[in-house]
């Protein structure tokens, strides 16, 4: 498998409050995005989660990035949460192709199919949509019930070359395991230490190694999870 690309964001960008430490302080919030493109090349937009996106809208995300920047873009709310992947393949398919713009530039990462913390374990449920899911788009499943981390998810997962969220917070945390030939990390601790970044730079330096790495840190009022990812692209050379 060949060596692959680092990508490092923070899910969304639209957040004046990272004035004056990463968005210069007399920045309007419409060049966010660019601006923040010439210093991240991804971004996860939770946007689509409550709304699809327009072919309008996608343009404009296309126009304000450069070429490699990705998209990595968080499922529907109607397919993961409230029909819980249950007969949700014209849904998802009919998703997916509302991102056909992304796509056609060469923009669009990973689809994250993020699920509700109360949903468990259901293989029957995951094997049906695993079998409708389109596959020109990769995608990435997050788990947010330890009874999902099992070896029989794994190997669907590994089959249908679906990635595992590796995903990390204070309530749960990803098996570290590659599904798929790419790697999604979710990193949602409040605060990483330098010596927790280091870590962390490794682990995705190693990940690499068998194909792209996306690494999304999380969003806040302050702006550290952009700057960390910034760190991690500078380490990453």
């Amino acid at each position: 498998m060949p060596a692959g690309k680092i990508y490092a964001g923070t899910s969304g960008w639209a957040y004046a409050t990272w004035k004056p430490d990463f968005y210069p302080a007399k920045l309007a919030s419409a060049k966010f995005l660019g601006y923040y493109a010439s210093r991240l090349n991804t971004v996860e937009v939770n946007y689509t989660f409550r709304r699809w996106a327009t072919k309008k809208l996608l343009a404009g995300w296309i126009a304000a990035t450069p070429a490699e920047f990705k998209f990595a873009v968080k499922a529907n709310q109607a397919i993961t949460h409230v029909a819980r992947l249950k007969d949700v393949g014209r849904k998802t398919a009919e998703f997916v192709d509302s991102l056909e713009p992304l796509l056609a530039a060469d923009k669009l990462g990973p689809v994250l199919f993020q699920l509700p913390p109360f949903l468990k374990c259901d293989l029957a449920r995951l094997d049906e949509f695993l079998a409708a899911l389109p596959r020109h788009a990769r995608a990435a499943m997050e788990f947010r019930h330890e009874s999902w981390f099992s070896d029989d998810v794994y190997e669907r997962l590994g089959r249908a070359n679906v990635a595992l969220c590796e995903a990390e917070s204070e309530k749960l945390k990803t098996p570290e395991i590659a599904t798929a030939n790419f790697r999604y990390f979710r990193l949602r601790m409040e605060e990483y230490t330098a010596a927790a970044r280091k870590k962390i730079q490794q682990q995705v330096a190693e990940a690499s190694r068998n194909g792209d790495v996306f690494v999304y840190f999380k969003h806040e009022d302050t702006p550290e999870g952009a700057l960390y990812a910034e760190s991690l692209l500078r380490s990453s050379g």
